[in-house]
């Protein structure tokens, strides 16, 4: 079994929900990182923010130093894995939702990510993060 634990980075970054895009997307520069988990003061995961959500929510708007992290994070149901979680299952969660990274949370605390790079360099998964990329890669649908 190829569990998260043995891919995951365990230096993780994160960003509480009361700072600024701002301070996101400095610490998102100075580690050269592309998403960051946004914390609660508990240290609880609420949700993830983005390169992405911080240029199209954020930066477009013109307003990065005084918008706070909650109003631009995902939130609702951020995608997360566990520790224990199979690696191939991980890679198929990152295809079906369409993501590069992926939290992976224990008892509500953030304790790693893994990339798609991170299963990549393992030979019995190249095939399905190849897979998961296509998959990210290729536009979604619009919602009906």
């Amino acid at each position: 079994m190829h569990q998260l634990n043995k891919f995951m980075t365990s230096n993780v970054y994160t960003v509480n929900e009361t700072q600024s895009v701002q301070d996101a997307a400095n610490l998102m520069s100075q580690y050269n990182i592309g998403s960051v988990p946004v914390v609660n003061n508990a240290g609880q995961m609420v949700g993830i923010i983005t390169d992405r959500d911080i240029t199209l929510r954020t930066t477009a708007q013109g307003e990065a130093a005084q918008t706070p992290i909650s109003q631009e994070m995902t939130a609702q149901q951020v995608v997360q894995g566990t520790p224990e979680m199979d690696a191939h299952e991980a890679a198929q969660l990152m295809a079906q939702h369409q993501i590069r990274r992926l939290p992976v949370v224990e008892n509500g605390q953030v304790i790693g990510m893994v990339a798609l790079g991170d299963l990549a360099v393992d030979n019995q998964l190249n095939n399905e993060a190849e897979e998961a990329l296509s998959s990210i890669s290729t536009p979604s649908e619009p919602q009906k």
